[in-house]
């Protein structure tokens, strides 16, 4: 965990004044990260040192039985650090993550934090710039606001089963098929799957996007002109969550590739690239958002040379999302 520190003061700077992520009873062989860096955790592990204050993502994967790579699904956690904050986490077996301890423990540990110094590691200096750039406009309001009631961000979402009744009036309030029916088409085969829930509290609390792109009573002439220009949904979403203040959509645009690209969340990627659509889509509202969008370039910029090449590929062949969704504001810039 061996960190390069090309600036010396700079060093010297966040080694009085960072803060630090103390984190405690994590077995050996868990894969631990904070931000854009990861490592398999020694048997002397406790935490991180020298974390320049600001927002961080922290995460980990469980290590498997018989050792080898193989890691169970990520968590994650995103953390706003004061500079000195001593803030203190404990690995929760049950649920393999990582979860915070009363913020009185990280006073009481602070008195002890040179005996445990050789036990943190440093900040990885050498990814702080990325870091920096992909998460340019997520403020620590925007973090909350987004992030599950929880706090904790998984891979996989916790569901619960939802009853589906063993009486026949109970099955036909539901839409279901009586038990013991035969299944006449794959559709319904799929109708019959045991339905599942999100537990309260677990999803990320992303802005609802309309699916009506757009306003009731329009004419056919009007739904096809919002149909292809979705200024409209676009403002339905500033209304909704960001009145007055555009710019923080790009928060949540990069709080969703952050939680997809390290957190590992398919969901998230799939309400990036939805947000991504409405706002290349809305030819209108480029000459109107002009801050917006030119902002928009630069973290699309830093966001695409993240996405791996192959998994680019993937993309491309799934009707050219990329392409054809980067083509309105793309000519809009070059006019």
């Amino acid at each position: 965990m061996a960190a390069r520190w090309p600036d010396p003061e700079l060093a010297r700077q966040l080694f009085f004044e960072g803060a630090a992520v103390v984190v405690l009873d994590v077995p050996e062989g868990t894969e631990f990260g904070i931000d854009y860096s990861a490592w398999a955790v020694g048997p002397r592990f406790r935490g991180v040192k020298m974390v320049p204050p600001g927002l961080h993502f922290v995460h980990c994967s469980a290590g498997r039985a018989g050792g080898g790579r193989d890691t169970g699904p990520r968590s994650g956690r995103f953390l706003s650090l004061r500079r000195r904050e001593v803030r203190v986490l404990r690995w929760d077996p049950a649920g393999e993550a990582v979860r915070p301890e009363p913020p009185g423990e990280g006073e009481a540990l602070r008195e002890s934090l040179r005996e445990l110094d050789s036990f943190l590691g440093p900040y990885p200096y050498e990814t702080l710039k990325k870091w920096v750039s992909l998460t340019s406009f997520i403020s620590e309001a925007a973090a909350e606001q987004l992030q599950p009631e929880s706090g904790e961000i998984c891979a996989f979402a916790e569901v619960l089963l939802e009853p589906a009744g063993r009486h026949t009036r109970d099955r036909a309030g539901q839409h279901r098929p009586p038990l013991g029916a035969e299944c006449q088409s794959y559709a319904e085969g799929l109708a019959r799957l045991p339905r599942m829930r999100p537990r309260a509290g677990t999803q990320i609390r992303f802005t609802e996007l309309p699916r009506q792109l757009y306003p009731d009573g329009a004419t056919p002439e009007e739904i096809t002109r919002h149909s292809m220009d979705l200024s409209y949904a676009l403002e339905r979403v500033m209304e909704q969550r960001y009145p007055g203040r555009p710019l923080e959509l790009l928060g949540e645009l990069q709080f969703a590739f952050i939680c997809f690209l390290i957190g590992n969340v398919y969901d998230a990627f799939e309400h990036w690239k939805r947000l991504l659509n409405i706002l290349c889509r809305s030819e209108d509202a480029i000459g109107k958002y002009q801050d917006l969008y030119i902002n928009l370039i630069s973290v699309l910029y830093h966001q695409l040379n993240e996405i791996p090449a192959d998994f680019f590929v993937d993309i491309v062949s799934q009707d050219n999302f990329l392409t054809s969704t980067l083509q309105v504001p793309t000519e809009a810039v070059s006019l």
